[in-house]
């Protein structure tokens, strides 16, 4: 089903038993695959490509007890020029996809989330609302970006990487009021199956490797392991930002 009230490119490829919504916009060249839904209002750039049983600008459901979710009006999904969505990605009503990015094979995507130019959101990642991820940064499969992070430009995210944001636990309702995502700089790095605790910053070219629990703060271009992970030495020259 395809609104006569949606402004599709001629050159534009759409597949069977596709869905898409009033006053969505599909650019020049778009590719869209078998039994995508696109909600209404949603944007996507020129050159998109829309893989199978995916779905853009779903709106958020709120749970009776839901902590970070809300009932307001949220802007159109808008996916730019250049990005490449996987097979049953979700990118919710009020997410924005920088041009370039690529969000592979059951990826999700909150609403209240940003993503920077040529970003890698990789297979089974979920990046839950009110994210800001910068540019060209690599999220690593099956990553978990909790609410309220910010994640900077050039950063990389090993696979099965977990943050969170509620010390207390989803116990008593002081906890309304210190909900605080994690923060990694430009250029941090986050070695595979770190767990990263609520309100952390890594600092900018930090290395946390794998398998480290991240209970403080860690400095810029320092090198942190271990549980909890402590700082043992500076970044290599060679590895900062700086000199790539």
């Amino acid at each position: 089903m395809i609104s006569e009230r949606a402004h599709i490119a001629s050159n534009a490829v759409i597949g069977e038993n596709v869905v898409i919504e009033d006053d969505v916009v599909v650019g020049e060249g778009c590719q869209i695959g078998h039994h995508v839904v696109i909600r209404q209002g949603s944007r996507i750039g020129d050159n998109v490509r829309i893989d199978d049983f995916s779905c853009i600008g779903k709106l958020p459901m709120k749970a009776a007890n839901s902590a970070t979710t809300s009932e307001k009006e949220l802007p159109p999904a808008t996916v730019e020029d250049g990005c490449m969505i996987g097979t049953h990605v979700v990118i919710y009503r009020g997410a924005a996809l920088g041009k370039g990015c690529l969000a592979a094979d059951q990826a999700t995507v909150r609403e209240d989330v940003t993503v920077g130019e040529r970003t890698i959101i990789g297979r089974g990642v979920t990046v839950e609302n009110f994210c800001h991820i910068g540019s060209f940064t690599k999220i690593e499969s099956n990553a978990y970006i909790t609410a309220y992070s910010r994640i900077g430009d050039r950063c990389f995210i090993a696979p099965c990487v977990v943050t969170s944001n509620d010390n207390f636990a989803g116990r008593t309702k002081e906890r309304f009021s210190h909900f605080r995502g994690v923060t990694i700089e430009n250029g941090g790095r986050v070695g595979a199956g770190s767990i990263i605790l609520p309100g952390k910053t890594i600092g900018t070219d930090a290395f946390v490797a794998a398998g480290s629990v991240v209970t403080k703060d860690i400095s810029p271009k320092m090198v942190a392991m271990g549980s909890p992970a402590r700082e043992i030495r500076p970044v290599p020259e060679e590895q900062l930002l700086e000199n790539q």
